[in-house]
């Protein structure tokens, strides 16, 4: 495990990071603060105890970092051409072994006005969660074990 604390890729004005360390919602916060914006709406996606009626263990995630970062940086770039006004996309997730309510995926996004905000934020995670090469293993308390496509 990687014992150096992680920094984020930032590419002005957004930030983007894939670590195996924790994510810290104050940190996303703040990177997606701008003086221009009217609403920050940031997402937190974490790891829940039940999935199908399944009582869930933990989670393995993996990630391809060089593309993921790519992908991350291409939903900006989308978001941008949806919501001119949007200020910032920051987008951070995690890989390795998570508990139950670990966070695994952190989204913000600010603007001007909330409802591009929230709209932006919601086009973020649901386009990271199919497009973005990270791959999560869900291990059950029986034991087994699953790969789940379109997180």
């Amino acid at each position: 495990m990687n014992s150096e604390p992680s920094t984020p890729t930032v590419t002005s004005p957004d930030a983007f990071l894939i670590t195996r360390d924790r994510l810290s919602l104050d940190t996303v916060y703040h990177l997606a603060e701008s003086p221009a914006s009217g609403a920050v709406v940031l997402m937190s996606g974490t790891v829940r105890d039940r999935t199908d009626g399944r009582s869930v263990q933990f989670l393995d995630y993996q990630a391809y970092e060089p593309m993921a970062l790519q992908v991350f940086e291409q939903i900006a770039s989308d978001i941008r051409k949806q919501w001119p006004s949007c200020q910032r996309v920051v987008i951070h997730h995690r890989t390795g072994r998570l508990y139950i309510g670990d966070i695994s995926v952190l989204v913000a996004v600010s603007c001007p006005h909330r409802g591009d905000a929230f709209a932006a934020c919601r086009y973020a995670i649901d386009t990271l969660k199919y497009n973005v090469p990270i791959w999560k293993k869900e291990h059950w308390a029986d034991n087994s074990s699953h790969w789940v496509t379109g997180m």
